[in-house]
């Protein structure tokens, strides 16, 4: 079973800046979307950011700005790059693919934001 890694959580000072990774353990084919999710404690979980096939983005208009979501479909990779951040974007980062078959999830990565 192909896992998705997240990598790159961590503690950051309000107006600093972290860079998400997330690789595949293993062969994943016919990705149509790569995406970001986040968690916050006490909350659904809610799209931050999303990449299609074509490389069109869509963002939720709380980090619009902010957030930048890429993919490198050579690697099979998708990166958030995350400045200006604020302490109401502390959560779990988990990114998630959808092929036409199976959606791939993560275990999440923390991002915690301290005023």
């Amino acid at each position: 079973q192909v896992q998705l890694v997240e990598s790159g959580g961590g503690l950051v000072q309000a107006g600093g800046s972290l860079r998400l990774s997330c690789i595949p353990s293993g062969n994943i084919f016919m990705i149509n979307t790569m995406d970001w999710y986040r968690q916050a404690p006490g909350k659904q979980r809610e799209l931050v950011a999303r990449v299609t096939n074509f490389g069109t983005t869509t963002y939720a208009d709380s980090v619009k700005g902010r957030f930048t979501i890429s993919r490198d479909n050579a690697k099979n990779t998708v990166y958030l790059q995350m400045n200006s951040l604020k302490p109401e974007d502390t959560a779990v980062y988990y990114c998630n693919f959808v092929t036409a078959r199976y959606d791939y999830w993560g275990q999440g990565t923390q991002v915690t934001v301290s005023s």
